[in-house]
Formats: structure tokens, sequence, C-alpha cells
């Protein structure tokens, strides 16, 4: 209390020097100054609300990484910005590794953990490989190969029961509509819509692309959503579709609340997938539809004659989609015929411009062997060396970029950390795969056997199909973060099925007035 007149003082004084800032920013116009100072001071308030509450801390962070790209795109891709999602995860690992301490929150250990550590110590060590030109280069590798695994440990503990696991996976289920909506309105009134007057140089190719037909010559443009990239949306486009699919087939066996929202976003990302212009985006939005309708049929409860319940969410989810397309097709007929132009033309073995068999195997195979002429193949340059982000430690230490990138992820591997990185990639990763196998068995004939399945197709064909056609999108922090977070909901669904077994659970929720979201 003897201090209180002191501290009023301080707050006075330093409450009359923002002002007296603020003012001349806003005569001379300086709107991003004014916009970086309320994101700190919101960022300070939610730093402290996650200390207290680290669940609230993982939406907040779950939303802050889907939208960071647009706040960085208007704010002239200011660094301090692209690691706030990190700040805001790193005091989330705090706050729950407190309450485990505590032992409010439940932890377990990964059956595949020993594998992993093996990578990890591979990566660990090529931070201070001697062919990298400086250590930065291994600091940020490992953050972006590292960083998030910790997820599954915050997933695990978050979801204690199946109210946890809906309210999860209704959330996602928004942020999917939403941004599915902006991508689809930026394809029709074009790029400049959701993006700045001027992007920043190193925006400017990522956000602002076109793409022409081969054979009509029907120009369409790519749209970001709230992204700063087409790549990064069409990657969230496939997450989402999955994610959404395996929600509305857990929802349909557990309970009525959130269904028709979930089959409106479903409706949704086909419809932005169709606008994205990402050949590789309807590709494996389409495989990934039929191996989870097919996935669905073989793990649905049959014993317990609620197989009909499947079938119906398959059913529903290709009649809405069905329905959402065709109203794209009705309402935006020029933007949509450009792209389905596009698509048939390079996709159609039919076609002169037909480049599927090259892209998807051909293509990759050429950078793979393109790793082995670089010097260090055997030993590696180093972990980060040519990762995402590689132009701006070279800025920030006034070297030529490296430009040893390949466009193929075994390539890639060979490339940072050497010879037997992809061998111990195998390996960590097939031990993933193999112990989320083991876990999905448990689950069939269960209401949970569709989310369960959908979690582990997204592993599967992350750490597979994709990282063959690059590492970019084991790289992305969106794709990356939604890899580590579902794996530990997939290893927290058995407990789930514990709780509360099945058939019981099958329609006992039907009337039930929990409907609300509450963290």
């Amino acid at each position: 209390m003897r201090n209180q007149a002191l501290i009023g003082v301080g707050i006075f004084i330093f409450g009359l020097f923002m002002a007296w800032e603020l003012g001349g920013k806003i005569v001379d116009n300086d709107v991003s100054w004014i916009a970086f100072v309320a994101l700190a001071c919101i960022a300070f308030f939610v730093a402290i609300k996650i200390l207290r509450n680290w669940r609230l801390g993982f939406y907040s962070f779950l939303i802050w990484l889907l939208f960071e790209d647009l706040v960085r795109k208007y704010l002239g891709n200011n660094m301090a910005i692209y690691f706030a999602k990190d700040v805001l995860v790193g005091l989330t690992y705090i706050a729950l590794f407190v309450d485990i301490r505590r032992g409010r929150a439940a932890t377990f250990r990964p059956p595949f953990l020993f594998f992993f550590y093996l990578f990890l110590w591979l990566g660990v060590v090529q931070v201070f490989n001697s062919n990298s030109p400086n250590i930065l280069y291994g600091l940020m590798g490992a953050k972006i190969y590292f960083f998030y695994v910790p997820l599954m440990f915050v997933s695990y503990a978050l979801i204690r029961n199946d109210e946890d696991l809906r309210k999860f996976l209704v959330v996602n289920a928004v942020l999917a509509a939403v941004i599915s909506s902006l991508g689809i309105a930026q394809a029709v009134l074009g790029n400049t819509f959701l993006n700045p007057t001027v992007l920043a140089p190193d925006l400017r190719d990522l956000g602002d692309l076109d793409k022409v037909s081969p054979l009509t010559n029907q120009i369409l443009s790519l749209p970001t959503a709230v992204f700063v990239s087409t790549g990064r949306f069409a990657y969230y486009l496939i997450v989402s579709v999955i994610l959404v699919m395996g929600s509305a087939g857990y929802l349909l066996l557990y309970t009525k609340h959130g269904r028709k929202l979930v089959y409106v976003a479903f409706a949704l990302v086909l419809s932005a997938t169709l606008f994205s212009g990402s050949r590789g985006a309807v590709v494996y939005v389409v495989a990934s539809v039929l191996v989870l309708a097919v996935g669905f049929l073989w793990g649905a409860p049959w014993r317990f004659r609620q197989a009909h319940r499947m079938v119906k969410a398959i059913r529903r989810s290709f009649i809405v989609g069905a329905l959402g397309l065709a109203a794209i097709l009705l309402l935006f007929p020029d933007q949509a015929g450009s792209r389905l132009a596009f698509y048939t033309e390079t996709l159609s073995p039919n076609s002169s411009a037909y480049e599927g068999q090259k892209r998807a195997w051909a293509y990759p195979l050429m950078n793979l062997e393109l790793a082995f002429t670089n010097n260090n193949w055997v030993l590696g340059n180093g972990i980060g060396t040519a990762s995402l982000g590689g132009q701006y430690v070279a800025r920030f230490t006034g070297s030529p970029p490296l430009n040893i990138w390949v466009e193929e992820g075994y390539g890639l591997l060979i490339i940072e950390m050497g010879i037997v990185a992809p061998f111990v990639w195998l390996l960590w990763t097939g031990a993933l795969v193999f112990t989320g196998w083991r876990v999905l068995l448990r689950l069939r004939q269960t209401r949970l056997f569709p989310i369960g399945c959908a979690i582990l197709w997204y592993v599967f064909l992350l750490l597979y199909p994709l990282t063959f056609g690059g590492m970019v999108p084991y790289q992305n922090f969106v794709t990356n973060a939604y890899l580590w977070l579902l794996v530990g909901i997939l290893f927290r669904l058995p407990d789930l099925l514990a709780q509360t077994p099945d058939p019981g659970i099958v329609g006992s929720q039907e009337g039930s007035g929990r409907g609300g979201l509450q963290f």
C-alpha cells in the first residue's frame, strides 16, 4: 500500500507518454504503428489469460495460427508478428506443464517416441553441422521441424471427454467455413480483396498469382484467403476436408449438436478447393473423400445395428458437397469454368496438355536425383539450410541465399541432414503410422472410428505422399501444427471409449441440451 502512490504516478506518466506518441502517429497517419501497439497490448492480456488457463491458450493459438498471415500482410510482413504464434504456444506449453506437475492434466508416453527421438537427435546434431554457413539456419530448422511436437501432449490433455472433442471439432468446422468462404470470395472478386494495395516484396510473388489453362487460354487467379500464399491455402483445404468429414461421421453417431454446421463447412471447403486453382489440392481432396468413405463403411458399427448411421453420414456428405458445387457453378459460371478447364486440360490422360504423371512421379524423382549433385549429400549442409524461411536468415546475416533447395521431400532431407536422414524419417513415421493403426483397430465399430480414421489418413497423407512431393507441407506451420495436435487426439480416443463404451452412447445424446462452446 505504501507504493500505491508511486505506482499511480508512474502509470500516469506512462499514459501521458503513450498519448503523446499516439497523437503524433495519428497526425502522421502511421496506421501500421498504431495497429502494432494495439496487437501488443492484446497479446499482453492474452498471455496473462493463457498462463491462468492453458485451454483458452490453445484455442487462442489455433485461431491466431490461421489468421496470423492476414495480419502480417497488412503490417508489411513484420517478423515480430510471424513469431507471435510461437509465443502463444510456448506459454501454453508452460501452463500445461504446471498443471501436469500439479496433477490437474493428463499426459501419456507416445509409443513411437523412441524412433522419433532418433530423428530429433539427428536434427539437433545437424544444428552444429560444419557445412552450415551460420548457426541461425540450424536454430530456424530445429524450430520448423520440432517446435510444434509438444502440441500432441496439449491436445491429449485438452480432450477429456466426448464433449471436449465435439467442441474442438465444431470450432475447427467454423474456422474452415469462414476461411473457405473468404477464399471463394477472393477467387470471385480478385486478389485485391483481402490483400493490401501494396504487398511486401517477400509476399508479392506468393499472394498475387494467376494461371492460364494451356489449351483454352483461360486466366484464373489463385486465391490465398487469409494466408500469404496460395500453397498454404491449398494445404489448409486438404486438412480441413479430412477433419470436417471425420467430424460429420463422429457427430452422426454421437449427437445432433453441430451436425448441420459441419455439413455446411464440408460444402464450403469443397467449393473452395474447386476455386483454389491447385491441382494437388483437388487430387488429394477427391482421394481423401473416397478413401474416408470406404474406411467409414469398413469400420462402421455393424454389430450394434448402427451402420445405417454411417451410410447416412456418407450419403449426406456427398449430397451436400454436390449441392454446394452445383450452387457455385450456377452462381459463378465464368470463375468456376476457367478452373474446371484448367483441371481437365492438365489432369485428364486424354488431354494433349496432361501433366499428371510428370508432376506426381517424374518431377519428384528428378529432384531427388538433383539432391545427389550437392557436394555435401553424405553428411548434409545442416538442418534449416534448405527449409522455408532461409531467405530471412540470409537477409539477417547479410549473406547471399544458399539456393540448394530441391522440390522433393527425401531429397531435401539428404541436402540438409545427409544420406541417413530419409531412413530415419521412414523409421519414425512408420512407427507413428503403425501404432496409430493399432489404435484405430481398437476403435472399429464405435462412434470414435470416423474421426480416428480421418486423423490417421491425414497423418499418412502428410508424412508419405505429400512428403514425396516436397518437404514444404511438413514444414508449413499450419499443416505441421495440425499434424501434432491430431496425433495427440488420436491416442486419446481409446480413453474416451473406456469412459463411455458403445453402444450405450449411440443415440443417448440426441436430446442433450449441452450445445454451447465453453472453454
